[in-house]
Order: structure tokens, then C-alpha cells, then sequence
């Protein structure tokens, strides 16, 4: 071995030692309190992390147990469709009438409704009230505009189909139509175009 050679091992030894000295010494500085308190900061930054994800955990469990059922709810409101339109179809249909047994068919079909209803309230599934109501972009989807200046622009007087919602979330919007003012014509705008026409008559 070459004596630079030996010259650096020989500091990079003394660099070493130095090295492990400071860190000794940093050891010996710190006292009992502060190495106590080091540790409870680093336990309380723990607990506190495992505490947001119990509680991320929770919301989560919560969420899936409130609206798991979101999806099935949400099919299940076609066959309500299909009892209201089966009842309409039955007292429209001018063969049927006659029938003794109609009113029978139709309160079995009612008597079906009403137990649906009442299990979808059961699961927080209810009805949105619409009518005479100031349409909401959030609740209604407008199908048609009808003039009518007896109410406020944008009352809902029509229901094509009910919206429903499920405890604070929506399950699909009502379909409905909704007001807008009329289009009246002044009579300055008759006049005008009676003058219009008198003159192009004389030419």
C-alpha cells in the first residue's frame, strides 16, 4: 500500500469517527423529557391518522348500507309506471267497461301499488312533489312549455311522469311541463301593419 493510499484510509477513517461522534453527542444532548415528548408527538400523529381512516371507513360502510340498494330502487320504479298505465289503459278501454269484474282487476293492481309504495317508504323512496311547484333544474327535467298568464313563468302544471328520490339523493328527475307567458300583439302593431298594407295597396 502506497503511503497516500494509507493517508486516505486513514481520513476517511477519522471522517467515520467524527461522524459518529456528533450523532452520540446529538444523543447526550437530548434529555429523557424531550426524547418523551418526541415520542408522544409521534403518537398522537399517529392515532390521529388511524382515526381519519376509521372515520373514512365508517362514512364509506355508511354510504354502501344507505344506497346499496340506489341501482335495484331505481328499476323497481318502472313497474309503478307500469301498474299506473295498466289502471289508465284499463278505464280508457271502452270494451272493458262494461265489465263487472273490471272494478275487481283494478283494486287488485291498487292493492299491489300500495304495497310497493309502502315498502319503497319504508327504504326512504318517496315521491317528489311537483305540481304548482317553481321548476328545479335539480328535481324536473321540462318536457313541453304550455302559455298561461294566470301563474308565475316556470310553475310546473303538468306531470308526465313523477320523480322520486332516495333520502337526500335523487333517483331520477319528474318529467313535467311548465308555464311560460303568452305572446300578446299590441294594437300599435295591428295599426302599423294596416298602414303597411294601404300603402303598398296604393302603389
Amino acid at each position: 500500500m502506497s503511503k497516500s493510499e494509507k493517508k486516505e484510509d486513514e481520513k476517511s477513517l477519522t471522517e467515520n469517527q467524527d461522524k459518529k461522534s456528533i450523532v452520540e453527542n446529538k444523543d447526550l444532548k437530548e434529555s429523557p423529557e424531550e426524547k418523551l415528548k418526541s415520542i408522544e408527538e409521534k403518537l398522537l400523529r399517529t392515532l390521529a391518522e388511524m382515526e381519519n381512516q376509521r372515520r373514512r371507513f365508517e362514512k364509506e360502510r355508511q354510504e354502501a348500507f344507505e344506497f346499496g340498494g340506489y341501482n335495484f330502487a331505481k328499476e323497481s320504479l318502472v313497474l309503478l309506471d307500469n301498474m299506473d298505465r295498466a289502471i289508465t289503459s284499463f278505464k280508457n278501454d271502452e270494451k272493458l267497461k262494461n265489465n263487472k269484474d273490471l272494478d275487481k282487476i283494478i283494486d287488485g293492481i291498487e292493492v299491489v301499488k300500495k304495497d310497493l309504495v309502502s315498502i319503497f317508504k319504508k327504504n326512504g323512496i318517496e315521491p317528489i312533489d311537483s305540481i304548482n311547484k317553481k321548476f328545479d333544474p335539480n328535481f324536473h327535467q321540462a318536457m313541453f312549455e304550455m302559455e298561461d298568464n294566470t301563474k308565475e313563468t316556470s310553475t310546473i302544471v303538468q306531470e308526465v311522469q313523477k320523480g322520486y328520490m332516495m333520502k337526500d339523493r335523487l333517483l331520477r328527475p319528474s318529467l313535467v311541463g311548465v308555464t311560460k307567458k303568452k305572446e300578446e300583439k299590441t294594437e300599435k302593431t295591428t295599426k302599423d301593419d294596416k298602414k303597411t298594407e294601404q300603402k303598398d295597396t296604393k302603389k
